[in-house]
Parts: structure tokens; sequence; C-alpha cells
């Protein structure tokens, strides 16, 4: 059973933080890089939430989940904190973070929980505004109205649907990570909607290999039974239908292997 000397519970709306108390509220909002909870709502909701006290980490883990809230938090006069990607089992969220913006500390793991220790108990830095944008993007997360009005406060479309719904994606001005949202409100950056859309192409790819192998071994048959009936024409014509096919599905089989 795991152990923690504060006190953990669900989040009840409208209820007032207390010290030596952590709680936690999940919203019904559309999924961000395909999950729900994730990384970057948390760290926005935080950001807005406690401002310059808060202190963000990104710890190891796939793609880049998690700069764009550790570059939100920033704006929100936050600390940010990342783990050494050359310390990471899988570098990439690490990476990102490094790459998104001027993060505050970099750490191993070894050395992490002594600085977070340090860096809670020095004196917070002067409250900043926070900005209508991160606040529109954790109302979103939390489920409430996300429309095209409220998307083009922030965001620009662009000629890309989401994977998700087949909506149109509208960019976000603000870079980087390039990122994208939907008039639903899901959300994705530039990394998890190009490995969204490679899985797609591949499932797409397979689908048409089935369809084309079906096809081939139909005709094959449609050719036999002409052929036994003395329609010879016919059952010539499915054949060249059926070498068609099979080349088609040998083009598809060899386009797999490249994606």
């Amino acid at each position: 059973m795991a152990y923690s000397p504060i006190t953990i519970k669900t989040a009840v709306d409208g209820e007032e933080l207390k010290p030596g108390h952590a709680v936690v509220r999940l919203g019904r909002g559309p999924r961000e890089n395909m999950a729900r909870p994730a990384l970057d709502p948390l760290f926005r909701s935080v950001g807005i939430s406690f401002g310059s006290r808060t202190i963000a980490v990104v710890l190891t883990g796939m793609l880049n989940d998690g700069a764009a809230g550790l570059a939100d938090v920033k704006r929100c006069g936050g600390i940010t904190v990342f783990q050494n990607p050359a310390d990471a089992v899988a570098a990439d969220m690490p990476l990102g973070a490094l790459q998104t913006s001027d993060v505050d500390y970099r750490s191993p793991l070894s050395g992490m929980a002594e600085l977070l220790v340090r860096l809670s108990r020095e004196e917070a830095g002067p409250v900043i505004g926070i900005p209508e944008d991160i606040r529109s993007e954790v109302a979103i997360a939390l489920g409430r109205r996300s429309d095209p009005e409220i998307i083009s406060h922030f965001s620009d479309p662009v000629a890309l649907s989401c994977p998700a719904c087949g909506g149109v994606l509208n960019e976000i001005r603000r870079t980087p990570p390039l990122r994208f949202r939907c008039q639903v409100g899901h959300a994705y950056t530039a990394e998890a909607l190009a490995s969204r859309q490679e899985g797609a192409a591949d499932e797409a790819v397979r689908v048409a290999l089935r369809i084309m192998e079906e096809r081939a071994t139909l005709t094959e048959k449609m050719a036999a039974e002409a052929r036994n009936s003395g329609h010879d024409a016919a059952a010539a014509s499915y054949e060249r239908r059926a070498i068609e096919s099979r080349a088609y599905a040998d083009v598809l089989r060899d386009a797999i292997k490249d994606l």
C-alpha cells in the first residue's frame, strides 16, 4: 500500500485548498495527445491555480506530452524542471521540454528529490497575470463549451483533419511546440498528430490489402465458374481482373514494409 504524509482526496468543485492536502479532479473534456488525463492540461490547470508557486516536472516518457504545458507554466510565472535526457529511460519527453521553452532546472533522477525539496522551500516569484488563452484551454479540458468562436481566440484553421472526430484542426498561435486543436476540442502536438496519422495510414493500407486479396479470390472463383459453364470470354475477363487485383495486392504489401 502506498503511503504519503499528506492527505490526498478527490476534489469537490469550489472546495478551498488547504496546506498538507492534495486534491485531484478529472475532467470529462476532449482528449489531448490521444489521452485523458494528460500532462499538458494538468500543467496548465496547476499553472492558472498557483501561478508563481507552481513547480512543474517532466520525467521520462515517449513523444512530447508535457512540453506545451511546461511552457504554459512558465507563462504563468511558475518554475519548470525536467529530467536529464541522458538519465531517462525514454528521452522524448525531457528533450521535448528542452526544445520547447527555457526550462529553469535540469536534474538527473538521483538528484530530483533534493532539488524539489529545496525549490519548495524557496520564496515564490512575483505574481503575474494569467493569459486568457491558457484559461480557455483549461476550461476545454474540463469539458466546458468549445466551439469555433472560442477556438479562434488563440488558433487559426489549417488544412488538416482531426484523427479523432474528422473535424477541422486549428493551429495554436503560441509555439513551440507546434500544436493543433479541433473545434470539438481534441488537441495534439505535431509529434503526437504525426504518430497518430502514421498508425491510421498503416491501418488504411492493410484494409486496402485485405480488400484486394478478397477481390482477387472472388474473381478467381467467378472465372472458374464461368469456364465450367462454357463462358470462356467471361472467364478470361474475370481472370484478367484477378491478376490485376493480385498485382495491386503485391504493391500494397510492399508499401506496408515501408510504413
